[in-house]
């Protein structure tokens, strides 16, 4: 079943990504071995948990029926199905790059979730 997942992306980094057509992931992403991704119902906390008070980055949305047998859902945070990918990320797979701005109240403000 093919559903949109979600990568939070400091916005330079994938800019750098932008100019070679591949993300091979972030820092933490490189220490883990996969790149880390959430479902659209995972991601306002990761963004808190992962991201408090950071500016300048990306929301960014990724078919996962394009990535193929490298991505894996495997049991993470509270023993959910987070999408992990053991592979760089061809940007051909992604269907769009948002800002993801922090509001006045200091929370990241998230576009509509889950649809192209």
């Amino acid at each position: 079943m093919q559903q949109t997942i979600y990568k939070i992306c400091p916005e330079a980094l994938w800019r750098e990504a932008e100019k070679t057509g591949v993300f091979t992931g972030a820092p933490i992403d490189l220490a883990d071995g996969f790149i880390h991704f959430s479902t659209a119902e995972q991601s306002v906390e990761t963004a808190a948990k992962h991201f408090s008070g950071q500016t300048d980055l990306l929301l960014i949305a990724i078919d996962d029926a394009k990535l193929g047998p490298a991505l894996k859902y495997e049991v993470s945070r509270g023993g959910a199905l987070f999408p992990h990918l053991y592979a760089p990320l061809d940007l051909a797979s992604v269907l769009w790059v948002k800002p993801l701005p922090l509001g006045a109240d200091g929370i990241h403000q998230f576009p509509p979730l889950g649809s192209a």
